[in-house]
């Protein structure tokens, strides 16, 4: 019983940090994009969201008619148990114009 229950508990604290890791993915898309869409330069905003990340995280930034993408990715796998889920965000803001 006691090993079923040692299993039960590891899957339960896994999803939470699966969960923690796809939140901190979606923050760290939106701060990516709005950096990227203020007109900031690229490798700031990298910056910004890679701090905001988890750690491990792949960031992808680029802007294409008007619009600022920004998308982070992580592996969030079990310890041992190889590469587990892939897990991220993207987001999208229209690029401010700089004329105004």
């Amino acid at each position: 019983m006691l090993p079923a229950l040692v299993v039960v508990l590891v899957l339960c604290l896994w999803s939470v940090t699966v969960v923690g890791q796809q939140l901190q993915c979606i923050d760290a898309a939106r701060t990516g994009a709005r950096a990227l869409a203020r007109g900031e330069p690229a490798a700031l905003a990298r910056a910004a969201a890679e701090r905001a990340a988890p750690k491990g995280a792949r960031v992808t930034m680029r802007t294409e008619g008007g619009l600022a993408v920004v998308e982070v990715h992580v592996s969030a796998g079990l310890p041992g148990a190889g590469p587990g889920l892939d897990i991220g965000s993207r987001a999208v803001a229209a690029v401010e114009d700089a004329g105004r």
